[in-house]
Parts: C-alpha cells; structure tokens; sequence
C-alpha cells in the first residue's frame, strides 16, 4: 500500500511530493485522475489543472472519469495511480459509496495499488471527516462519515495554517474540541504524509500538528 496525503498544495508546494511519487509508481501505466469532489462543471478545468500539477511525474498518459460509476466499473489495476483531488468532502466519499467505488479503491490499495489525495482526497483516508465539517457543507446529508481509516483511528484537516489568521485560530479552537474524542491530525499544504506499507514518511519543510484528548502536539519540527 502506498498511499499520499497531501495538505492541499500545488504547484510549488508539491513539488517534492511529486518527485516521491515519481520514484514509486509503475511508468508503463497512466494515471486515473478523479475529480469528484468538486462539481461536473469544473471538470475540463480540474483536467487542464492536473495535467500541470503532474507534468513532470513520468507517466504515459491521464486519464479522467465523469461519475463515480464509471470510476467503480474500471479496472483500477490498469493504472499506477489513482489521483482523487479536491472540493467537498462529503459529495467525494457519499458518490463513492454509493457506486461501490470505495471498496473498489481497498482492493486496488490491497493489490500494491498507489493512490495521491489532495485536500479532500486525503481527508477521506482518515477515520472519518469530522475534523472537516468546519470547512465543507454535507449538503449531500452523507450519514455514514467513515474513511478508509489508514492512520489508525486519526481524522484528517488540510490546508491547516494557510488560511487567514482568523480562519486558523477558528480552525484550532474547533480542532481542540473535537480533539477530546479523537485524534486530528491538520496538515498544511506544504505537506505530504507518505504511507509506504508500514512506514510513514513526512515530505515537506513545514510542522504539521497532532490533536489528541483536547491538545496539540507540533510534529516535524527542526
């Protein structure tokens, strides 16, 4: 399983994630890119954006689904990464639920698959997304919240510390609160947590933080 969660970045910000990426990933596949976290009418633009965003990761070709039933009828073996961007949390993990798409990503992480999340596709892989309701509206009335829950129990927050500072103190006072019942890990956008099998790598120069029983832990720091 290899699987990155990004805080959110591009550009710059994900330059050195990329180069990661581009050292574990079979080259003779293209990449899957699922946009469905953000509404279908941003979609050429999501395709124009990600095709900047991985054009110096050696790979034949991108390829782009429209609906999560399409995503749940690939064959996600075909494909040396799965890019799952972002936009609203709970419309991305309520279409993949309900398609079988969700199950269909276990078997393709299961199968040494590689997945890239970015904002809302990194938060899906927490243990739920209760530390992202500040931010998204479940307007899709999503009752199951559940991730795929691969840092043992942690909900996950991105672009932690890149917003206005009235915004992220709003951010840490929430996450303070939530944190009583769980932990919470807030990654900037300039962070990547790399999970290579058992081993957790941390790609990026910036601290990102840990709440757990209602305090924060700075990780990562020089």
């Amino acid at each position: 399983m290899k699987v990155f969660l990004c805080g959110g970045g591009a550009g710059i910000q994900t330059v050195e994630a990329n180069k990661r990426l581009n050292e574990v990933i079979d080259h003779s596949k293209p990449c899957l890119y699922v946009p469905l976290a953000m509404e279908r009418t941003m979609y050429a633009d999501c395709f124009e954006w990600i095709k900047g965003e991985l054009k110096n990761v050696d790979i034949p070709y991108i390829e782009m689904v429209n609906s999560a039933d399409e995503l749940a009828a690939k064959n996600m073996n075909d494909f040396g990464v799965i890019f799952i961007g972002g936009g609203n949390t709970f419309k991305l993990l309520h279409e993949l639920k309900a398609s079988g798409a969700f199950e269909k990503i276990k078997e393709y992480l299961n199968s040494e698959g590689v997945v890239f999340g970015g904002s809302a596709g990194a938060i899906i892989f927490g243990k739920d997304l209760e530390a992202c309701k500040l931010d998204d509206a479940n307007e899709v009335n999503l009752s199951d919240i559940n991730g795929f829950d691969l840092l043992d129990g942690t909900s996950i927050l991105c672009h932690y510390t890149n917003r206005t500072a009235e915004e992220d103190e709003k951010a840490r006072q929430y996450l303070l609160e939530v944190s009583k019942h769980r932990r919470v890990v807030a990654l900037p956008e300039e962070v990547t947590l790399f999970i290579n099998g058992e081993n957790l790598e941390v790609i990026g120069n910036r601290p990102y933080f840990l709440f757990e029983n209602g305090a924060i832990i700075t990780q990562n720091e020089e």
